[in-house]
């Protein structure tokens, strides 16, 4: 086999497994920017590899992606601790096929990356590669530089510690749009009893502007809190802007847009049944910069 037709199987070779490897990067990181790097510094690694003595692409290009994410995420750790105001992940718009593989949804939701962001960064890929990509403890501890022995008591103690902290995941429903147009409708027009019906009562607001833009410092809690929090936005900060539909991290989304058509906020919206129970807004605009590309996800 010639060098130009060994080189385009090793490139095709890599774009097959280019979704899976973001996906683990992005779970690893929360950051869909860090784990587009990571990804093409892997490429580039694997360019110099002797894929001959690769029985495996998978399971190496994985452990590539591991080790090379678990390294920026030791780096970006403390940058997250002096972040300003609530550090959310950064939004990816996912299709319709993430919301049909509930494992898949769950793993990229608001909610699970969050609880994932508590967690030390071996016990974060421990978990997502034994829980989420169902790699073996014996994989696992090649990857992470670990025994077997020791790989398996930090996933049990990263299961009983994201056991504790997870919240109920549904994959968005077709309940759930015209619950969010009625949410939508109470916000602009100041009807905070008909917000009060469509959300939870322990519902929460996260907005993350990362002190680039105005934004809630501490999350809102409580029904009437977010309500009174909403209303008060609509008239004031985002009276002028337009909405659109979307789907971010297998949950239903809105878009907001300024009159010139830039992006300004994406709200996750989480629900239980025909009920509220999160909103994740993103003003960041160094989190906005990619959100609009879809994003191929894959196990």
């Amino acid at each position: 086999m010639g060098t130009d037709t060994h080189d385009a199987a090793g490139v095709d070779e890599f774009d097959g497994l280019r979704p899976l490897l973001f996906t683990v990067a992005y779970q690893l990181l929360g950051s869909a920017a860090d784990a587009e790097d990571v990804v093409q510094d892997s490429y580039l690694r694997w360019r110099e590899t002797d894929r001959a003595r690769v029985e495996n692409p998978r399971a190496y290009l994985t452990t590539v992606v591991t080790r090379q994410a678990l390294n920026h995420l030791r780096t970006v750790r403390r940058r997250r601790e002096e972040y300003v105001g609530s550090w959310l992940p950064e939004p990816i718009r996912t299709d319709a096929d993430a919301e049909h593989n509930v494992l898949l949804a769950e793993s990229v939701s608001m909610a699970m990356l969050l609880v994932l962001e508590t967690l030390g960064p071996t016990e974060r890929a421990v978990f997502v590669l034994s829980e989420v990509f169902g790699h073996s403890f014996v994989e696992i501890a090649g990857m992470v530089g670990k025994s077997d022995a020791t790989v398996r008591q930090i996933a049990h103690r990263a299961r009983a510690h994201v056991r504790e902290r997870r919240k109920r995941f549904e994959p968005g429903a077709e309940t759930s749009r015209a619950v969010i147009e009625r949410f939508l409708l109470a916000t602009q027009t100041g009807d905070t009893q008909t917000l009060m019906d469509v959300l939870a009562p322990d519902v929460v607001q996260i907005s993350d502007g990362g002190g680039k833009v105005t934004a809630a410092r501490k999350p809102v809690v409580g029904a009437d809190r977010v309500a009174i929090y909403l209303v008060r936005l609509a008239r004031n900060g985002i009276a002028d802007m337009t909405v659109e539909f979307g789907t971010y991290n297998a949950l239903p989304a809105v878009l907001l847009r300024t009159a010139d058509g830039r992006l300004d906020t994406v709200q996750l919206i989480e629900m239980t049944g025909d009920r509220i129970t999160g909103l994740y807004a993103i003003r960041n605009p160094d989190k906005l910069r990619t959100a609009e590309l879809a994003r191929v996800l894959a196990r």
